[in-house]
């Protein structure tokens, strides 16, 4: 029985082979950018927005969320993000410094998930209003920025976009660690309350 339902739970569906071929894309798109093909990268970078919408579609229409979903759809999101936003600051398109913030608000709050899990506390790790703000508004940014390559839109929309981008990445960043700190606390002044066993 707990076999069975592990391998529901881990199974290779539909929605989660777009999310595969999200990764899988991820290569695909650097190599396109580091190669000054902008346009098929522009490309590639939709076709895996679109993986990622109809993924999550799909799962919830006919019921096949599994665990395994649960955890690769986030990372795919995540990967191809940083993926973009570090190549395009190599190549000169994003200052090094928004990409320290984003780089570092991610490593800062994935260490305190990891601590967390190595202490047995009980956090919250479920996104919030605003975390999926910041999702939404990195997607943005880098999505101007390839139109800005392939010329499609002028350069004074990207600086807006940028700003917008790290106050929110910075404000959710705090955000998430004050709220992890009273997870924190409050897990604490639980133990303390019921004191040691008789």
């Amino acid at each position: 029985m707990d076999r069975e339902s592990s391998a529901v739970n881990i199974s290779i569906n539909l929605p989660n082979s777009l999310t595969i071929l999200r990764i899988l894309l991820i290569p695909v798109f650097v190599g396109l950018l580091l190669y000054a093909h902008y346009d098929a990268a522009l490309i590639t970078l939709l076709i895996a927005a679109l993986t990622d919408i109809l993924d999550g579609m799909i799962a919830r229409i006919t019921d096949q969320q599994t665990r395994l979903g649960e955890y690769l759809d986030p990372l795919a999101d995540k990967l191809l993000l940083m993926s973009a936003i570090v190549t395009l600051s190599v190549l000169g398109f994003i200052p090094i410094w928004a990409v320290i913030i984003v780089v570092s608000r991610d490593a800062i709050l994935l260490t305190g998930t990891v601590v967390a899990n190595l202490t047995d506390t009980a956090i919250d790790i479920s996104p919030t209003a605003m975390g999926k703000g910041t999702t939404f508004a990195q997607i943005c940014y880098v999505m101007t920025v390839m139109l800005y390559m392939t010329e499609n839109i002028p350069v004074f929309l990207v600086d807006p976009l940028l700003w917008i981008m790290v106050i929110l990445t910075v404000g959710s960043g705090v955000h998430y660690l004050l709220r992890g700190i009273q997870w924190v606390n409050g897990s604490n002044a639980k133990t303390e309350t019921k004191g040691p066993p008789p």
